[in-house]
């Protein structure tokens, strides 16, 4: 018999200077998408963070009054590794985000202000590959995130942000989704590998509730393992997969 043949995945465009990436919670973009961001910021590209929540409910041992400080703070050490500085927040409740209006609203706006072409977010189907149940937080902000790419360019939707100074922008050319269980595309991971794990890193505390496996060792061998994994299907090189939704 005939071996199935691996569809390949296409290089993401790199036609852009100014990216976004939108996520629900800190660690969210360092399980997977930092490689990269390095490899963007490396060519002189702007990558902006803009997270829903600060993480409060995330670790079990910590109230939510210091859980979400403290991982605000390893969150903005996290992004300076790839070459990020600057890093938002909304101020969502974390783990009961709601998708609706004053979600889309909250995303518009900050596309608006940073006026990327390329948007990031993550995984906003039900499940993780057809077999882990997704959170509803993801669904939520990777939905309105898609919304939200074209909400930013109608003044008639959320007219209340042009009163504010925000002006329209109708420039995302693209909304990349990481984690999607259906890529299309990739960017070549190698040289932002290690980063990207050093990234992960500073996310110390949530990984040390997560899992008693040293937390290098675990880093390390999850995102090299989804690096190895997607370059199957990208020239056998390290890779960081997405689906791209052009505009």
């Amino acid at each position: 018999m005939t071996e199935p043949t691996i569809s390949q995945l296409q290089p993401l465009p790199d036609d852009w200077q100014r990216a976004l990436a939108v996520v629900a919670h800190p660690d969210d973009l360092e399980y997977g998408c930092a490689a990269a961001v390095a490899a963007w910021t490396d060519a002189g590209r702007e990558v902006s963070y803009v997270l829903a929540t600060r993480g409060e409910a995330g670790i079990d041992t910590l109230e939510p009054g210091a859980c979400g400080p403290l991982r605000e703070r390893e969150q903005r050490a996290s992004a300076a590794v790839v070459g990020v500085s600057e890093v938002a927040f909304l101020d969502h409740a974390d783990g009961v985000i709601e998708y609706g209006p004053a979600l889309r609203r909250d995303i518009a706006a900050a596309i608006r202000r940073y006026r990327p072409e390329l948007v990031v977010t993550l995984n906003h189907r039900d499940t993780w590959g057809g077999t882990a149940w997704n959170t509803p937080d993801h669904v939520a902000v990777g939905r309105a995130t898609l919304d939200a790419a074209g909400d930013a360019g109608n003044r008639w939707i959320f007219p209340e942000l042009t009163e504010q100074g925000l002006e329209p922008w109708d420039g995302v050319r693209w909304v990349a989704v990481a984690g999607s269980s259906s890529p299309t595309h990739a960017v070549d991971a190698t040289a932002g590998l290690e980063r990207a794990v050093r990234s992960l890193l500073e996310h110390r505390t949530y990984i040390e509730a997560l899992t008693d496996e040293d937390p290098e060792t675990y880093a390390r061998t999850l995102l090299t393992g989804f690096a190895e994994e997607t370059g199957k299907r990208f020239g056998n090189r390290p890779a960081v997969a997405f689906e791209l939704f052009p505009r």
